[in-house]
């Protein structure tokens, strides 16, 4: 049954592979989704370079438990995503601090910055806002997507799990322009064009520590004890945003997915009861994007812009950068090469592989006055 969501008991990360799998053992199995030889992507939330006792990013003990189900199943695992913060080097940053990278070189598996593997556009069939999506290219090359969320709040959509976790998949610049469409309403159907086109097989959500309060980076780790499972995120979010004390119909994400008909807003539950487990957590006081008008918050977004630079001094011409450019925004202009702006994702793949370090970032005087913060 696709819209089951279980729930089992998990106190202390060291009894996380007993718990995730009865977790799944509840829903079906591990082997419904992932078959022998089948390229498995988890996707786990990395938002940002943060200790894992901070409750921003999925506990590594959850991913590396993934890791050896799937390979236990038959199935390659890789880790990918993509952070959330706008300055080159922030996705490895986040996967080093967060021991997401440790598990990766534990487990002998390859770990794949979104950012520097690159994107591929796709279009989005039946699209509220976004027809046309640049989507990470590691995403579209897997046979099977787990998502690995965080339960936490967050300041835009009241509460973050598996549904947003696919977020990390878009490039930065179409995460700010969804991010500054800045009504909840219109950022949940956004989010949906993404989920749409990109559903996982299956969601385990790491809610053994959460975050209440300011989320989905500044809040407070709270212990919340318990694992997650879904073959349907919608479903799963539904129940997990029920579990902290939230409408789930009041979730953006949520709502819209359900108006898409996506997941169940009824779902199975199986497991621990909702009533042994829920609690409330401290909703988010909320940040730029929902404390102003829609008008404001997009006025001042247009002034952040923290952009790639070619710096011709340095640059030797090697062609790195166009050859890595997914979307194709590096161009030759009067025998240098120059970014173009309007084509640019700001996934800072030029940055990252220039062997002449010849790509500087140019601040506009409001990113300038914040990073300077």
């Amino acid at each position: 049954m696709g819209n089951k969501v279980s729930i089992v008991k998990c106190d202390d990360y060291s009894k996380s592979k007993e718990c995730i799998k009865e977790a799944l053992n509840l829903i079906g199995g591990l082997k419904s989704v992932v078959s022998a030889g089948d390229r498995v992507l988890l996707k786990p939330n990395v938002l940002a370079a943060h200790k894992p006792e901070d409750a921003v990013t999925t506990h590594p003990s959850v991913v590396a438990v993934m890791c050896e189900l799937v390979q236990e199943a038959g199935g390659t695992p890789v880790i990918g995503d993509g952070s959330g913060m706008t300055h080159p080097g922030a996705t490895a940053d986040a996967f080093k601090m967060s021991g997401i990278e440790e598990v990766a070189k534990t487990h002998n598996v390859e770990l794949i910055n979104f950012q520097t593997a690159g994107y591929v556009e796709i279009n989005v069939p039946e699209a509220m806002h976004f027809p046309k999506l640049h989507m990470s290219r590691a995403v579209m090359d897997a046979d099977v997507i787990i998502s690995l969320p965080k339960m936490k709040t967050h300041e835009l959509t009241y509460y973050t799990g598996a549904v947003k976790n696919m977020f990390g998949a878009l490039p930065l610049r179409t995460q700010k322009e969804m991010h500054l469409l800045a009504d909840r309403r219109i950022f949940g159907e956004a989010v949906i064009d993404l989920y749409s086109v990109v559903k996982p097989h299956l969601a385990v959500m790491d809610a053994v520590v959460g975050m209440e309060g300011n989320g989905p980076s500044h809040g407070t780790p709270v212990k919340t004890g318990v694992i997650m499972a879904s073959y349907d995120c919608v479903s799963l979010d539904v129940v997990a945003s029920e579990l902290i004390g939230f409408d789930p119909m009041r979730i953006p994400t949520t709502s819209a997915a359900i108006e898409r008909g996506f997941g169940s807003n009824d779902p199975v539950i199986v497991g621990t009861s909702l009533d042994e487990v829920k609690m409330r957590y401290k909703p988010s006081s909320g940040g730029i994007t929902s404390s102003f008008p829609p008008v404001v918050t997009r006025m001042f977004g247009r002034y952040f812009e923290m952009r790639p630079k070619i710096n011709t001094s340095r640059c030797v011409l090697c062609g790195a950068c166009a050859m890595n450019c997914s979307a194709h925004a590096i161009e030759e202009v009067d025998d240098h090469l120059v970014v173009n702006k309007e084509k640019c994702i700001l996934c800072y793949c030029c940055r990252e592989l220039c062997p002449a370090d010849a790509v500087d970032i140019e601040k506009s005087l409001l990113a300038k006055i914040i990073t300077k913060r």
